[in-house]
């Protein structure tokens, strides 16, 4: 029997830096789910590898990728995965660009705890499944609660549901931009350093994501998009009015 999940993208709505915390920064930002940009997370039997069998069209080796990442983290927890996932293979429908700011790899490792956690009856409550994925990536906690919109802060772990009307979310990425996030997060430091202090972060938590972007530049409204811009020129040729950009990019988005 096949079993299978959707493992959508996100877009930030802003994304502001809040400080620093030992080798992380702290973020203030609003996640938003794009529904219309997802993988496909399969479940398929395979009699015959004996062994972990990843399936996707990956920009990673196995061991680097998320996905086996949250098999080993759960595996701590349920060793019986183990003699499962050498007779089924984890098959990856890829749709969301790699390198792009959406997500992909935090929201496969997510939709991955969450088949298993239904599919083996383990009934790990969101919260405890959030903290097994933060030790993957510090967006899994977000994919993890399945939430349309949240605001997200700390290193990622703090995910509050946002109550808003579904955005429907225009995604655009630059086929030959693929943005390195350490890259990026290293120029913020060195040349575009700030802090948003608590008072601005307040208001725009509370703000509805619609209102965020009439008001908000795409400099204004995410960090990163100066540091990108810096490493990435080419950035600046998809730059048109009324698009912004999301995470580390490359990608950019506009609700309509």
């Amino acid at each position: 029997m096949q079993v299978s999940i959707k493992s959508y993208a996100k877009v930030n709505i802003f994304l502001k830096i809040a400080g620093k915390r030992e080798n992380y920064h702290e973020i203030v930002s609003r996640f938003v789910r794009v529904k219309n940009l997802y993988d496909t997370i399969s479940f398929t039997p395979d009699n015959e590898t004996n062994e972990f069998n990843l399936i996707g069209d990956f920009g990673c080796k196995t061991e680097d990728n998320s996905i086996y990442k949250a098999f080993l983290e759960l595996r701590k927890y349920c060793p019986k995965i183990d003699a499962f996932f050498r007779i089924y293979n984890i098959k990856v429908e890829k749709n969301i660009p790699e390198f792009a700011g959406l997500g992909g790899g935090s929201s496969n490792a997510a939709a991955f705890l969450v088949l298993a956690n239904k599919y083996f009856n383990l009934y790990y409550k969101k919260d405890k499944l959030a903290k097994i994925g933060a030790r993957i990536g510090a967006d899994v906690p977000f994919f993890i609660y399945e939430y349309d919109s949240a605001n997200v802060t700390g290193i990622g772990e703090i995910v509050e549901e946002f109550k808003e009307e579904p955005l429907n979310i225009e995604v655009f990425t630059p086929k030959e931009i693929k943005c390195h996030t350490g890259k990026i997060f290293t120029n913020f430091r060195n040349e575009f350093y700030k802090e948003i202090s608590a008072k601005q972060a307040k208001e725009l938590l509370d703000l509805k994501s619609t209102d965020i972007l009439n008001k908000l530049s795409i400099e204004e409204a995410n960090d990163l998009y100066l540091p990108a811009l810096k490493e990435y020129p080419n950035l600046k040729e998809y730059a048109k009015q009324g698009w912004f950009f999301s995470g580390s990019g490359s990608s950019f988005f506009k609700v309509l």
